[in-house]
């Protein structure tokens, strides 16, 4: 079908582009993703590419942002999970998994800092976030919620790219299992905190389940997180 054809929406012609873009970075890399090849694999002209995403890096971030979505669509949210942490554990899986299967993808995505602006990025950090969340509200994180979510996002990250970096011959899938646990083990307690002694475990707790529905007045509610984020940071 002709770039022109009517039956064609610029949103086809879009992904259609973006596709072809995807195809090269996986069979050549990175480097093969140039707006000529692109046009050439899409059927189109090269204005075409022009005309749609600016330049060679706006379609490199459409790409990404298309990872981004691809990944977001695959994960499984439970609002109430019966173990917290082991769909913890799920969940980093998951990551993992969607980078082995898609490195060429994965290391663009990942491999710019910048594209932490992207919406479906940070959608998906939105989810890790409830995930942590729910485990602070349980008594279950020996860290704060912010750290706790850049360890388990920074091991999921690095994990893969340390993977993808070895020769085949050299990747033990010990290693994945080994940081995972390494991961909860540093973030999570076994038991709930607010069982043992000291305040830092009940303050996180209190932290992430006080809500705006409380009697307490703004400026009361803002002084005594600060003294439940001391608190929680004294471990």
């Amino acid at each position: 079908m002709a770039s022109g054809s009517p039956d064609r929406t610029p949103s086809d012609t879009r992904q259609r582009v973006i596709d072809a873009a995807i195809g090269l970075l996986e069979r050549d890399g990175r480097d093969a993703v140039t707006t000529r090849a692109v046009a050439v694999a899409a059927g189109l002209q090269p204005p075409a590419l022009y005309r749609l995403f600016g330049d060679k890096e706006g379609l490199l971030d459409a790409v990404a942002e298309y990872g981004f979505a691809t990944f977001l669509a695959s994960k499984r949210v439970v609002p109430d999970p019966e173990d917290p942490i082991q769909d913890l554990r799920d969940g980093w899986d998951l990551a993992v998994q969607f980078g082995l299967e898609n490195p060429a993808l994965y290391s663009l995505m990942y491999g710019d800092a910048t594209r932490g602006d992207s919406a479906a990025f940070q959608t998906g950090l939105g989810i890790l976030r409830g995930r942590v969340r729910r485990l602070a509200v349980g008594g279950r994180l020996r860290v704060g919620e912010t750290l706790a979510a850049n360890v388990i996002h920074a091991t999921a990250r690095g994990a893969v790219l340390t993977w993808l970096s070895m020769p085949e011959s050299e990747r033990d899938p010990a290693l994945l299992t080994t940081l995972r646990e390494a991961m909860v083990t540093a973030i999570t307690d076994e038991k709930p905190a607010v069982r043992t002694a000291g305040p830092a475990g009940a303050a996180r707790a209190l932290r992430a389940g006080l809500t705006d529905r409380t009697p307490l007045s703004p400026a009361e509610r803002h002084l005594l997180t600060e003294w439940l984020d001391r608190l929680a940071d004294d471990a």
